[in-house]
């Protein structure tokens, strides 16, 4: 039934309702490491590769390849990082809105133990160094949908971030919080829930905000907490279990599409970028986290976090229906 429905509102994509990202493009350095290292050592590493990533690139590339129009304001700098990412959006026909920052984007070096368990380092970079000129030169149209992460809301310049957006008029705040939920000052969560987001968490990040809030941990009654006392809607991913969704108007679960997993980096990136899709062709909010159950179920099934589909290969993937 899931996929009878998916190749229904597939052909409908298409951009009816604004989209801008507001976030990171990074550079991640990945390498295997025997172990870890330690004080005063030198140890031997084995780089995997240099990938081009960034939560808000992720899901700029997942609604470019769904032919879903976005305003992408991904700071880019000046240096090595920074020509490496614009290279990388250069070929997916993507531009930032935010160009030539002083100082170079980030960077995360990943080390990949033979257990597979990853240990990240990551410097910061103009990425997270955002600014009151920066903001001015972003126009959001009324009835746009706004992306943020939570590596942006929780860094020194998350104030001039909601400040800004509680400057603006008729949008709706699309909120992945993710890792960093937790990392949030109460009095700017506040502020932040007061601009009524719809907000995405998997079940991790769902656990710390039931403690942090001190809502039933049950998803079920978390999200009805939810709903009732920020008034705006959740998501809640249960990967290979689906997702749950949760409004004003209505609530359920939607299933997963069944796939072999490969490699999780970016999966829920890629739902985001398929909900952001499906919001921007103006479908309902269940519609919308079964097209993000789709692509996430895609890039799961392939290396690397920037690997969306598109129309065609979602169609292709489950022709049988």
């Amino acid at each position: 039934m899931s996929s009878a429905r998916l190749h229904e509102l597939l052909p409908t994509l298409a951009t009816h309702c604004p989209v801008t990202l507001v976030g990171a493009a990074v550079i991640d350095v990945i390498a295997d490491a025997y172990a870890l290292p330690w004080r005063g050592c030198d140890i031997e590493l084995k780089q995997q590769g240099v990938n081009v990533g960034g939560c808000a690139l992720n899901i700029a590339v997942a609604l470019k390849r769904l032919g879903i129009e976005a305003s992408n304001a991904l700071p880019l700098g000046q240096g090595v990082w920074a020509d490496i990412i614009r290279t990388r959006m250069a070929k997916e026909g993507l531009h930032s809105l935010i160009e030539n920052a002083d100082g170079d984007n980030g960077w995360c070096l990943a080390l990949v133990e033979p257990d597979g368990e990853r240990t990240f380092m990551s410097f910061s970079g103009v990425e997270n160094q955002w600014n009151a000129d920066w903001l001015a030169q972003l126009s959001v149209p009324r009835g746009s949908y706004i992306y943020f992460s939570g590596y942006q809301l929780a860094s020194p310049c998350a104030e001039q971030l909601v400040s800004w957006l509680e400057g603006l008029e008729e949008v709706t705040p699309f909120v992945d919080f993710g890792p960093r939920i937790g990392d949030i000052p109460p009095a700017l969560m506040t502020r932040i829930m007061a601009c009524r987001p719809l907000v995405s968490l998997n079940r991790q990040e769902a656990e710390i905000a039931a403690e942090r809030f001190e809502f039933n941990p049950d998803v079920e009654a978390f999200g009805a907490q939810w709903v009732d006392h920020f008034a705006s809607p959740l998501v809640v991913r249960h990967d290979k279990d689906g997702a749950w969704f949760f409004s004003a108007s209505a609530s359920g679960q939607v299933n997963v599409f069944s796939t072999h997993v490969v490699d999780t980096i970016g999966a829920g990136d890629s739902h985001a970028g398929g909900m952001l899709a499906g919001l921007a062709s103006g479908w309902s909010l269940a519609d919308a986290v079964l097209l993000g159950n789709a692509v996430a179920s895609w890039v799961v099934g392939h290396r690397g976090g920037d690997c969306a589909p598109t129309i065609e290969a979602l169609l292709l993937a489950h022709k049988d229906v």
